[in-house]
């Protein structure tokens, strides 16, 4: 699982997503945008865009399938929530891996029942290169005891550890810079693929700040 809001999605994204699979040779990785993120502003766009958007860029990339079963469901997208629908799909014995980045690991503590995450899935952490902080007490505290240095302890159990992984692009790319982007008319090139670029243009998405 690899959730976000994905407003909108970038090469940063499927490039972690492809990376990610090939770093702990998942099966598949689900890209879920959320409809209703509690801990973060409401989406620029609308939750359909958003999953249009995704499809046009993942493609026909193996592996990677854009799974809509936030949008589809009622009230705040809580992770632990979609984790559990998964569970229910892959059976107790699966490998189940959330995937996250570093900023939102540093509030992991604050997320709607932390401890159920790891009851359901192991959690790996995207570093980002520009990202680097102490992590705060309450942080530290669920994390204890968890913590594993390679993907084979990771997949020796189906859940219940962290694995804090560099992937080797890193690229550094922000939502937060292409919507700027696109409201002040700068381009975008090589953000984005071609096909979700395009859809933002000729719809007028994020034109305005």
């Amino acid at each position: 699982m690899l959730g976000g809001t994905f407003d909108p999605v970038h090469l940063g994204h499927l490039r972690s997503a492809v990376e990610l699979r090939e770093a702990l040779a998942l099966d598949r990785v689900h890209m879920i945008p959320a409809a209703m993120p509690p801990l973060r502003g409401e989406p620029r766009v609308s939750p359909d865009e958003r999953l249009a958007l995704l499809r046009l860029g993942i493609a026909d990339t193996p592996g990677l399938v854009a799974d809509p079963r936030e949008l589809e469901r009622d009230g705040p997208s809580y992770s632990a929530d979609t984790l559990a629908s998964l569970r229910g799909e892959v059976g107790d014995e699966a490998r189940l891996v959330m995937a996250l980045g570093y900023d939102a690991f540093l509030r992991l503590a604050d997320w709607r029942d932390p401890e159920r995450l790891f009851a359901l899935a192991h959690v790996v952490v995207i570093d980002r290169p520009d990202h680097e902080a102490a992590l705060p007490a309450a942080l530290r505290e669920l994390l204890a005891g968890r913590e594993v240095e390679q993907g084979e302890a990771l997949m020796a159990h189906p859940a219940g550890k962290l694995l804090r992984l560099r992937l080797p692009s890193r690229m550094a790319i922000s939502a937060t810079e292409v919507r700027r982007r696109l409201a002040t008319g700068r381009s975008v090139r090589y953000l984005l693929p071609e096909a979700v670029e395009a859809r933002i243009l000729a719809r007028g998405l994020y034109r305005h700040a």
